[in-house]
């Protein structure tokens, strides 16, 4: 059977299985019919709404009317009806051609259908993720800086620490209500940036665009005195000063300065090394945590930052780890301990995100 594997990058519920099942159908059943369509979308937003926008973030353009039109609908023709003799051909999009060209075209379904967030376009790509990227490193830095440059010896600083309390844990959004939003996804972080349990680092505001395509990877060296901890790594794009405010505005919303979430992922660290045999941390010993976070395909435009936040809890999305090791299930009230936690930025622990960049300007 023919597959178009269809999700969303804010996709609350199940964004990985979407990436995997592309995935794995392209490894295990290389001679099947197999596309990806990835909107910026929350949970089935492609199916019910415009999807013009999800919470403050606005995407220019009705884009599941659009998904359902010029992808879904010509999918199914020439499948079910095969009344659409090219609908069903994989295409190989020509870089050379601009974005107005491809347009002008008439459709047909290219391997990788993904909607570009940040710049607000559909792209179309022979893989995924596509091929013409290079692959770097977002460092953090002493000071709260965040560059693609690797830390040297001569910083001041060699970590960062905040205190995680259990019983004060960082929220997923600044008033938590009985049910989950669906737009946290993408949502203002700025109430988070202001907290003392939260690391924050940015990187300079960028002269030209920067556009991240695929998984990405947390690489952090760190310390805690509790023997364990979760790590959560949350990728930001910070708008620009004056970045306009949207008209009509009844909500007052601020966008100038706005921390929108790209992605954000945790890490439990007795995990660290094994999901099968859980590993207490040595306290006050560095210890490397890595994960892969779920990928994105998102433009920070120029005159906007890059950010890094992290933390060591995003309460309730995750529940709460007591920081003493333990069957969390099993847990009683004292096991639940402040611990001081320590990121690394130097030579020797370098804390890092690796990243996928693309290296084919954003028409």
């Amino acid at each position: 059977a023919a597959v178009m594997v269809v999700g969303g990058w804010y996709d609350a519920e199940d964004l990985y299985g979407t990436l995997k099942t592309y995935r794995e159908t392209e490894h295990l059943n290389s001679e099947t019919y197999n596309v990806l369509v990835m909107g910026p979308w929350s949970h089935g937003q492609w199916s019910s709404a415009d999807a013009d926008h999800l919470g403050n973030v606005s995407f220019d353009a009705k884009t599941a009317v659009y998904y359902r039109e010029h992808f879904e609908l010509p999918f199914l023709k020439h499948f079910l009806k095969g009344d659409e003799k090219d609908a069903g051909k994989k295409e190989k999009p020509d870089d050379a051609k601009d974005a107005a060209d491809v347009k002008a075209e008439k459709f047909k379904l290219f391997e990788a259908n993904v909607f570009e967030t940040g710049a607000n376009q559909w792209r179309h790509f022979d893989s995924w993720p596509p091929k013409n990227t290079a692959e770097k490193s977002i460092y953090l830095h002493a000071g709260g800086r965040l560059s693609f440059d690797s830390p040297t010896d001569v910083e001041t600083s060699k970590f960062d620490e905040y205190v995680s309390d259990p019983a004060k844990p960082v929220p997923y959004i600044p008033n938590i209500s009985l049910h989950r939003t669906t737009e946290y996804m993408d949502d203002d972080q700025r109430f988070a940036a202001t907290r003392p349990d939260v690391l924050v680092y940015q990187t300079d505001v960028l002269t030209d665009d920067v556009t991240l395509a695929g998984p990405l990877a947390a690489e952090m060296q760190v310390s805690t005195t509790g023997t364990d901890s979760d790590f959560v790594v949350k990728l930001i794009d910070v708008y620009s000063d004056d970045f306009p405010n949207p008209d009509p505005n009844p909500a007052g919303v601020q966008l100038a300065g706005y921390q929108q979430l790209v992605r954000g992922e945790p890490m439990r660290g007795k995990f660290r090394n094994s999901f099968e045999k859980p590993e207490p941390f040595t306290p006050d010993e560095v210890a490397t945590v890595n994960w892969t976070m779920p990928d994105v395909f998102h433009t920070f435009r120029r005159g906007h930052r890059i950010m890094i936040q992290v933390q060591s809890s995003w309460f309730p999305l995750v529940d709460r780890n007591p920081q003493t090791f333990c069957d969390i299930n099993q847990a009683s009230e004292k096991d639940f301990q402040k611990a001081t936690q320590r990121v690394y930025h130097t030579s020797q622990a370098a804390s890092k995100l690796r990243v996928n960049v693309l290296t084919t300007p954003t028409p």
